[in-house]
């Protein structure tokens, strides 16, 4: 019995680690444009009808909206992972998440503590969301088309862009949240739509 649970702790092992160097296709284009255009829509609705809201209201639209875009991704997530990855569907699942959940957990704890302990610099949030995306991004971009890191970069841009624009009032704005993830969503979208076929043209 001590060799069979050893044998089986191996293969899980082994399926684990080829898991962490196969080229993840879980990842679909649909819901990635539908997110983009969802962030976009948001900010055009809070800019047009939810003026001058304060911080705690401002990170509750974005992170219902966030918890949204999260919900629509990881379903076709899941959809595609069971097509494109039979028999390793929980690896690949596992290690997507493995690279991408920290910078998500981050930004959401510093959210937390910035809105507790630090409301008066709370307008760094923005910028800071952004700079955590791009680590996920760049995290992830070894299991994923190489040009993933322009995406990656955009976000790192745009996140220090925010937060050069932000001190300049200390306002509010949602197309600084709409802009940067609309238009990085569906970056992601056209990378994974036709990255790859440029990634297999090249190994070919």
């Amino acid at each position: 019995m001590r060799e069979l649970n050893q044998a089986l702790a191996e293969i899980h092992a082994i399926r684990g680690q080829v898991a962490r160097v196969t080229e993840f296709r879980g990842y679909g284009p649909a819901s990635h444009v539908a997110t983009g255009l969802l962030a976009i829509a948001v900010a055009a609705i809070q800019a047009h009808w939810m003026k001058n809201m304060g911080m705690p209201a401002y990170a509750a639209v974005w992170a219902a909206t966030a918890g949204c875009a999260v919900v629509c991704t990881g379903v076709e997530t899941f959809t595609r992972t069971r097509r494109m990855h039979s028999g390793f569907v929980s690896q690949m699942m596992y290690s997507a998440a493995e690279q991408f959940l920290p910078a998500l957990a981050a930004g959401l704890f510093l959210t937390i503590v910035m809105l507790r302990f630090a409301p008066r610099d709370a307008w760094l949030l923005p910028g800071l969301w952004q700079l955590f995306f791009s680590l996920g991004v760049f995290a992830s971009c070894r299991f994923l088309p190489r040009s993933m890191f322009a995406v990656g970069l955009w976000y790192l841009g745009c996140g220090l862009g925010c937060l050069v624009l932000s001190g300049a009032d200390g306002g509010l704005s949602p197309w600084e949240m709409g802009v940067p993830f609309g238009v990085g969503q569906i970056g992601v979208a056209a990378v994974l739509r036709f990255g790859r076929g440029r990634d297999d043209e090249r190994a070919a």
